[in-house]
């Protein structure tokens, strides 16, 4: 997924959106998919149950019909011997007037399939329908008859309606005199049992049409939601990101301007007062020189011993700058004169030692780890109040380690801001390297470590050459 989405000509903001919202569209439709076929399912089963119920309904009231009538000639019929026109006459007079509802009347059919009893499709009467079927081909009578041999029974099929001559689906029972040969029943039409099915089908539909419209109208409000809170949050995101790039443009500008500063300060207070000293110097070996004065050698030496000592001042303003040995014999030698060039400049007891790992540190991490301890080494001697420094450079299996520690008074015994945007500084450059920092202060000192991860080494086939003592 995230490749396909590198591969869209859209934002990072469309892509955020779209990795938000394409989840949630597919959770919707898996819910709406899986509350459907539940619904569904649940439904359906609720519906036949139902169907049962009524049809066994319509079968009991069917049996009621079927026991009363045979309540009412059954002593004629027990009575009669099976060659007995007149009771079977009776018989089928009493069933011809049995009719109730608007629809329900009783038949009776001979085992040849031969109509003896219709009352309200009279045309039937005396005609052999043993080939009768329905509109679904079932044989209609022939099932009557089946059903009569065997005793009773149900048969489901289509009739037409005695009122409209439209086939309606019906439930006969149908039950069978034995010595008469005679299929005799009933039927009602269940149309109303199918209305009721189809309506409740219909509901079923009708509720997971809701649920998907409701489902669907939650996930868009979600949708929406996500949008708006994508949109919020790339609002403040970029606010932030504005604020943080004017304050660090800001911090830049401080930085350049305070390094401006203290070089115009290095130049005006060192090499300018050293090089007025020299041309006053040579401006007095000239006018002795024009009067013959033997003086003039020791005027000229003064002033060759002031650009001597202008030079080496350029040198270290410089190294301050970019230390040369950094480049070109590595972080350890470059630690190595940093220190000793603050302990002869301050007087401050300093020490420092290194583990020799081959000159493995890439360039960003050497000037990154120098440039945490000169600010560390001046905060030490602005700030500190320290007697004791010592500086430990080391490499692991997970990189490299630096740490500075001094036993002055502690970070918290002073608040001044430069010293607070020189821990800023170095939090920074361990942030670009994807390394730590670590300040540990306590009334008897502070120490600071910054780790290099292992990603800022080169291979040891990359050092170059043979490396000098202490090369980091």
């Amino acid at each position: 997924m995230p490749d396909l989405l590198s591969r869209l000509p859209i934002s990072y903001r469309q892509k955020f959106i779209l990795l938000a919202a394409l989840p949630l569209l597919l959770a919707a439709a898996a819910t709406a998919i899986l509350v459907a076929i539940q619904s569904r399912d649940l439904a359906e089963r609720e519906i036949r149950s139902l169907e049962r119920q009524l049809i066994e309904a319509k079968k009991r009231e069917l049996r009621n019909y079927v026991t009363q009538a045979r309540n009412g000639f059954y002593f004629i019929y027990g009575n009669a011997a099976i060659d007995d026109e007149e009771a079977k006459t009776k018989v089928m007079q009493i069933l011809a007037a049995m009719i109730y509802g608007d629809e329900g009347f009783f038949f009776v059919y001979d085992y040849d399939g031969t109509n003896l009893v219709s009352p309200r499709q009279t045309q039937m009467i005396n005609r052999n329908w043993i080939d009768l079927r329905d509109g679904e081909g079932t044989p209609v009578v022939a099932q009557f008859i089946d059903v009569a041999r065997q005793g009773t029974g149900y048969v489901e099929h289509l009739w037409p309606k005695p009122s409209t001559g439209e086939e309606g689906r019906m439930i006969t029972f149908v039950m069978g005199f034995q010595d008469w040969r005679w299929a005799v029943g009933t039927g009602v039409f269940i149309d109303d049992v199918l209305n009721t099915v189809a309506a409740a089908r219909a509901e079923v539909e009708a509720r997971v049409q809701r649920n998907f419209v409701n489902i669907g109208l939650i996930t868009l409000a979600a949708l929406l939601l996500v949008f708006l809170s994508g949109l919020l949050l790339n609002i403040r995101e970029r606010r932030l990101a504005d604020a943080k790039l004017m304050a660090l443009t800001q911090r830049v500008f401080d930085a350049q301007e305070e390094e401006r500063g203290r070089v115009a300060r290095e130049l005006h207070d060192g090499i300018s007062q050293i090089l007025v000293g020299v041309k006053y110097t040579l401006d007095i070996a000239r006018r002795r020189l024009a009067r013959g004065d033997e003086r003039a050698d020791e005027s000229l030496g003064k002033g060759i011993d002031s650009l001597g000592t202008a030079i080496q001042e350029v040198r270290r303003i410089s190294r301050d700058l970019r230390p040369g040995v950094l480049d070109d014999l590595g972080l350890g030698p470059a630690l190595r004169m940093l220190t000793d060039e603050f302990r002869s400049r301050t007087g401050i007891e300093t020490r420092f030692s290194t583990v020799v790992f081959r000159n493995r540190l890439d360039d960003e991490a050497k000037i990154a780890l120098y440039r945490v301890a000169q600010e560390a080494l001046t905060n030490v001697e602005r700030h500190s109040g320290a007697t004791k420094v010592t500086l430990d450079l080391r490499g692991h299996t997970r990189g490299a380690t630096m740490r500075i520690a001094d036993n002055g008074h502690g970070i918290e015994q002073t608040r001044s801001g430069s010293r607070g945007l020189g821990l800023r500084n170095m939090q920074e450059r361990m942030d670009r390297l994807g390394g730590t920092l670590r300040v540990l202060s306590t009334r008897s000192g502070t120490a600071i470590e910054a780790d290099v991860p292992l990603s800022h080494l080169l291979p040891p086939e990359s050092g170059g050459g043979k490396p000098a003592k202490g090369q980091a």
